[in-house]
């Protein structure tokens, strides 16, 4: 029986090796919004840039992320997903070392927005597909939790590292560190079991449809808060009497169903798809998918503006932000790993629409809460009850989604559920700052009209430039600009004064529009199963197949 005891002490080994490998890698995948969320002021400030500036890096980089992570996963079907996870990690790590060195925006954007986002959309469907291959049925629910906890402790201590680093040193050093961690990593990965790749081929039309489709919707999103939604805004651009923005939605969305058309038309022919659009019709899958695209567009929104209220209006140290965000870490983490814990048992759809609702209330409490006496106090309750949110659905969503199909197709769910939450992540972002730019922008703009301190030819000019966006700056940004003018007193303090009362307004519009969001996923929770993940089939009809608000 010793042979026997070693052998299986070995597999526990390897076992061991695998998960905190791959854990490793979804962590690395994590920190990296986190820490530049926390940090954007100063990243903007060093890089010569602005609020928007580092709004579009955030954006691209969920957005290359949520367009390619479909390919990404067929990829690693193709060439197998050790080699495609190992790819993706070099990919990422030249990603992170430009990005360490970028001495202006458009080099972040080519190392962090571009290089980074293609390394991940290899490495994560890879991470689902590995897990699959690597443990067994009984084994694999756990690690699939364990792996998400990871993603958790990257979200709960991403603020508390970047804003330490930014304070005390550069954020430099923490895409510098990623590249040490991708150099730990790599030697590792001969230890993962890969079942061989398949003989698939890649669906070059299907890619370039989704990649160009899903990218003008978001950079329409994105270009909303300049350019007006429909309607174009004075002095930028129109077509046909309306705004660019309305037909980049537009073109993307007619694009993205010639690519469900397109998909289909391949299946029906027998040939590889890149997506096989049958799978949209398992109403678990689809209702796991639709909440985590819900999760991350709030979690984005709410993690990008946050920030701007801690380090811009109230003009706190990254490091002092970071610690404000620290509540909503913790309970995230607490929540995500606690629950199924202390209730295995608990019903999935139940925990999900708790989860939504507590979020909704501490967005609520947030957006109130704002007003010109605030100080960094009022984020503690709303921050916790966001973490305690957000890691209710992290508990439950991973396992909702992979139990869904059978295990062979796991790198398929893999790439959509990437796509789903990185799409959401990424039109949160987007979403969220082109409300906070443009409420901002009018909010400013009537201020000064409205000032008898403010000179007529000061508010002529303001109305001409700042139509096409206010950038957010801090108060000691604004006056330090304005001396710099040479504007006077009276009316230096009259726009600084409508600069302070616009930022409140144009964040609580961008904290309702996510409270909104968090509400609105409640109609869509129904397809979210009531029985537990792994509970034994006893014959019943499965209850997935209940009315949508079910």
């Amino acid at each position: 029986m010793r042979p026997e005891t070693g052998a299986h002490g070995h597999r526990r080994a390897s076992a061991t090796v695998v998960l905190a490998t791959l854990s490793a890698g979804q962590f690395l995948m994590t920190l990296d919004s986190s820490v530049m969320n926390v940090s954007m002021a100063m990243v903007a400030s060093d890089l010569g840039t602005t609020i928007t500036g580092i709004q579009t890096a955030i954006t691209l980089y969920t957005l290359v992320m949520a367009t390619l992570m479909i390919t990404g996963g067929k990829v690693g079907s193709i060439v197998g997903r050790r080699r495609a996870f190992g790819i993706g990690l070099v990919v990422y790590g030249c990603g992170s070392l430009t990005t360490a060195l970028a001495p202006n925006l458009g080099v972040l954007l080519v190392g962090w927005s571009l290089l980074e986002g293609v390394g991940a959309a290899l490495i994560m469907p890879a991470i689902v597909a590995l897990v699959a291959s690597n443990f067994g049925p009984e084994k694999r629910s756990s690690a699939y939790g364990l792996i998400a906890a990871s993603g958790a402790v990257a979200v709960a201590a991403g603020p508390l590292i970047g804003g330490a680093v930014t304070t005390f040193a550069s954020w430099r050093y923490v895409f510098a560190g990623e590249v040490v961690l991708v150099l730990l990593i790599l030697p590792v990965l001969r230890r993962i079991e890969d079942p061989p790749p398949s003989r698939a081929r890649l669906d070059l039309v299907g890619s370039v449809l989704s990649v160009v489709g899903l990218g003008l919707v978001v950079y329409g999103v994105l270009r909303s808060g300049e350019w007006g939604w429909l309607r174009s805004r004075t002095g930028g651009p129109d077509v046909l009497g309306l705004s660019p923005v309305f037909w980049l939605i537009l073109g993307g969305m007619l694009v993205v169903y010639a690519f469900t058309r397109w998909e289909a038309h391949l299946s029906r022919r027998g040939r590889e798809p890149l997506l096989d659009t049958r799978l949209l019709r398992n109403r678990q899958l689809s209702g796991g998918l639709t909440m985590f695209f819900a999760q991350f567009l709030i979690q984005a929104g709410v993690f990008f503006t946050v920030p701007l209220f801690l380090s811009v209006v109230l003009e706190l140290s990254a490091l002092q932000t970071g610690v404000r965000l620290l509540p909503l870490s913790v309970a995230l983490l607490v929540a995500a790993i606690g629950i199924p814990r202390v209730w295995p048992r608990a019903d999935p759809r139940r925990v999900v629409r708790l989860g939504l609702a507590v979020m909704t209330i501490g967005i609520v409490i947030l957006a109130g809460g704002m007003d010109p006496g605030a100080n960094a106090g009022v984020v503690a309750v709303p921050m916790l009850l966001m973490g305690l949110g957000l890691g209710a659905l992290a508990s439950q969503l991973g396992a909702v989604t992979v139990s869904a199909v059978p295990d062979s197709r796991s790198a398929e769910v893999g790439g959509l559920q990437n796509t789903a939450t990185n799409l959401g992540a990424s039109l949160g972002t987007a979403l969220i700052g082109s409300v906070l730019i443009a409420t901002l922008t009018t909010s400013v703009v009537a201020g000064l009209q409205d000032d008898p301190r403010v000179p007529e030819t000061v508010r002529e000019q303001a109305t001409t430039e700042l139509a096409s966006g206010v950038p957010f700056l801090s108060d000691t940004q604004l006056r330090t600009a304005l001396d710099d003018a040479d504007v006077e007193p009276a009316a230096a303090e009259a726009v600084v004064a409508a600069n302070s009362d616009a930022r409140l307004v144009a964040l609580q519009s961008a904290l309702s529009v996510a409270a909104l969001s968090a509400a609105a996923a409640l109609f869509f929770t129904g397809r979210i199963p009531r029985r537990p993940v792994g509970a034994r089939d006893d014959g019943r009809k499965d209850d997935t197949a209940d009315a949508p608000g079910g």
